[in-house]
């Protein structure tokens, strides 16, 4: 059984199961992308690459009627230090999950290998973000409340540019191992480029979608705590078009008729 409320500005809607969740959000998706193409010629888009998203974009890939030729595709985050064919990359695993199955108009990777430096990449990506406005961002949450890499403490609301060079906290890289992106915690790489929560703000829309048990206590703190730069995910409460998508595995303990 599916349910909807909203804590501040942010909506939420929450299926009984993982499937339920993915099919709300994907149809949720497509509605929002199909109003996109009918205003504007060409639509930006941003996605986020995690097993959490993988049944909501195999679910969005079967939609019809959407231009994908007028949309332009990008990501929000990437490893440093992993060679280009590395299957845990998140432009390789967006390509097998998303970019090769739908004709985008422009896809553009993070791509840290093709640069002198981590810095250059960065700088270089945050040029082709500000070539035009996101129109929707698509992304989940991390475990400690991680909005793409922006993890606590070092995560700022205020950060003044738009992708920039983290070191990953502990709690980030045992979740990728958790998440079964690598073998070993010694196999994920300590540093990351990333889109900085300013600039994920920044899009007209944002659809966010955080299904499994793992996830529950960061929602819980995202819904009931304070929007603080500890719980990162929690800003997504001040967005004026923010929706959440939880299933009952994440679905936070808390009074929805207070909310």
């Amino acid at each position: 059984m599916s349910s909807s409320w909203q804590v501040d500005r942010l909506v939420i809607r929450s299926g009984a199961s993982r499937s339920d969740m993915a099919r709300m959000a994907s149809l949720d998706l497509a509605a929002t992308l199909r109003q996109l193409l009918a205003a504007k010629d060409r639509v930006s888009v941003m996605f986020a690459a995690a097993p959490s998203q993988q049944d909501t974009l195999a679910l969005l890939c079967q939609e019809k009627d959407i231009d994908w030729s007028r949309i332009t595709a990008f990501h929000m985050d990437e490893y440093i230090g992993l060679e280009a064919d590395h299957m845990a990359r998140f432009a390789n695993w967006l390509d097998r999950h998303l970019f090769s199955r739908l004709p985008f108009g422009t896809v553009h990777r993070i791509e840290p290998h093709r640069f002198a430096s981590a810095e250059a990449c960065a700088a270089d990506y945050a040029r082709r973000l500000a070539a035009g406005p996101l129109d929707l961002v698509c992304l989940g949450v991390g475990i400690n409340g991680h909005l793409a890499f922006n993890d606590p403490p070092e995560a700022r609301f205020d950060e003044k540019d738009a992708v920039k060079v983290v070191t990953l906290a502990d709690d980030c890289r045992v979740q990728q191992v958790e998440d079964e992106c690598f073998a070993e915690l010694s196999d994920v790489p300590q540093q990351a480029i990333t889109v900085t929560i300013p600039a994920l703000l920044a899009a007209a829309s944002m659809i966010c979608v955080v299904p499994g048990a793992p996830k529950k206590e960061a929602i819980t703190r995202m819904l009931t705590g304070p929007v603080a730069e500890d719980c990162p995910a929690s800003i997504l409460r001040t967005h004026n078009q923010a929706r959440l998508y939880i299933d009952g595995d994440s679905m936070p303990d808390i009074d929805r008729s207070a909310a």
